[in-house]
């Protein structure tokens, strides 16, 4: 018998849950400041941190994880993991300025005027949420508009190529770290596939299929799956598959400077899977880094246990290495 799938259940479900200025911290000795920040996106504030130092330089707009990840790559899943702080204080190293936010659903930007209604906040929200973030970013004067670039975890990729095609403003330069690699319930379908009962995975394909045609799903789904997808986030699991991340790659502007990783211990982003999004890439100026023993969040960890997602490990010396070279494309 082939083991559950309830780990990866968890996370999925935790995917799709709705999901001026004052100086917070000041780095006297280098002079780059964590500013807290806030902005609007149609008719939700949302809440972050800008780290940056008056001086016109280089910035990088930070997008999390899928879900109730935070602006520091918190997640209520895996607890206080702190991955996309660390990359911000990296990047700042590289004196490249950043923004990182929580998005719908986290921290202290919350539901908003989604609260009453959980089950509008979808795909287009986040976008909508990163392009906000992305011109307040380009608007700061301490930003270089010809360097303002996107750094993005996971599911956070789709908005970060959504970004980079719209153009607006122009992203100079895309950071795809462990990226989504196909549709939605794609991605389900083959985790089903290999970790799953035969049983198991011909109720789950029957699910898809009527998800898909008919814009319902079955009442009961075995293996804990009606967690993922059930009648109170339907809306959200449609829209959320209708996005393809190859279409978005297809039109990230030619010439554009991008860094694509992959593990092969991330179940989530293994090199062998993202082979289609990286042909879909070839007309960017890509980069590929094929991390060894590196975990979904960034560390090196080949068991890729989210229980140690939040040990605070450093990020892995990998990934620095790839970075070191890519913020001065």
């Amino acid at each position: 018998m082939k083991r559950p799938v309830r780990q990866f259940v968890s996370l999925a479900a935790a995917a799709l849950l709705v999901a001026g200025c004052g100086s917070d911290e000041q780095a006297a000795s280098t002079g780059w400041v964590d500013d807290q920040v806030e902005f609007s996106a149609d008719g939700l504030t949302l809440y972050g941190t800008y780290r940056h130092r008056n001086e016109t330089g280089p910035a990088a707009l930070l997008i999390s994880e899928s879900g109730q990840t935070d602006r520091n790559g918190d997640n209520v899943v895996a607890g206080p993991v702190g991955n996309m702080r660390q990359l911000a204080e990296l990047l700042s190293e590289r004196d490249v300025a950043s923004l990182r936010y929580d998005k719908v659903g986290t921290g202290r930007t919350g539901l908003g005027p989604y609260a009453s209604r959980p089950a509008d906040v979808g795909t287009a929200v986040y976008t909508s949420g990163a392009a906000a973030a992305l011109r307040f970013l380009a608007a700061q004067p301490d930003t270089d508009r010809d360097r303002v670039s996107v750094y993005a975890l996971g599911e956070g990729t789709v908005h970060a190529m959504s970004l980079a095609a719209a153009g607006d403003p122009k992203v100079h330069s895309l950071a795809l770290l462990q990226p989504l690699a196909a549709r939605y319930l794609d991605i389900i379908t083959e985790r089903v596939r290999g970790e799953a009962d035969p049983q198991v995975l011909t109720s789950w394909l029957a699910a898809v299929e009527e998800i898909r045609t008919e814009g319902t799903v079955p009442a009961q789904l075995p293996e804990g799956l009606g967690a993922i997808v059930n009648a109170g986030n339907i809306k959200a699991v449609i829209e959320a598959d209708r996005v393809d991340p190859l279409a978005l790659a297809a039109k990230v502007p030619a010439g554009t400077p991008v860094l694509l990783s992959c593990s092969d211990s991330d179940a989530q982003a293994r090199c062998e899977a993202l082979r289609p999004l990286i042909g879909a890439l070839k007309h960017t100026a890509l980069t590929v880094v094929e991390l060894e023993g590196v975990n979904h969040v960034l560390r090196d960890d080949p068991s890729d246990n989210v229980a140690n997602y939040a040990q605070q490990a450093p990020l892995s010396p990998q990934l620095v290495g790839a970075l070191d070279g890519f913020v001065t494309k």
